[in-house]
């Protein structure tokens, strides 16, 4: 239980470190990326203003069928595919990626990789 706790510290101190670092503006938002064991969530977020421009996670009811049958390495893709139709939608083409102190390797890699494919520029 120790190692599990140790490791969530961990990682809320590298976010916090990296949020010093990335900032999110209007010309170019900050897309956050939380991961759960099950889930997976990501907001596109313009810090100046403090509101969220979009967001998309593998619990969200639209994307239901789209998940069906596939692995979370799968849904995030998805979950990245559908953040970025989202963002540009409201007229986002830039953003900065903010891992959330996550390693980007497996779904948080996977949803990047959706968002790039969406047209989204890092």
């Amino acid at each position: 239980m120790m190692a599990k706790k140790t490791r969530n510290i961990a990682r809320l101190r590298r976010h916090k470190r990296v949020r010093g670092k990335v900032n999110g503006s209007e010309a170019r938002p900050r897309l956050n990326v939380y991961r759960s064991l099950d889930s997976i969530y990501a907001q596109v977020i313009d810090d100046g203003a403090g509101h969220t421009l979009a967001s998309a996670s593998s619990i969200d009811t639209e994307l239901r069928a789209q998940m069906k049958g596939k692995n979370k390495t799968e849904q995030a893709r998805v979950v990245g595919e559908a953040v970025a139709k989202r963002a540009t939608a409201k007229g986002v083409k830039q953003v900065v990626l903010d891992r959330g102190g996550f390693r980007y390797a497996g779904r948080v890699k996977a949803l990047a990789d959706g968002a790039r494919s969406e047209g989204l520029e890092f």
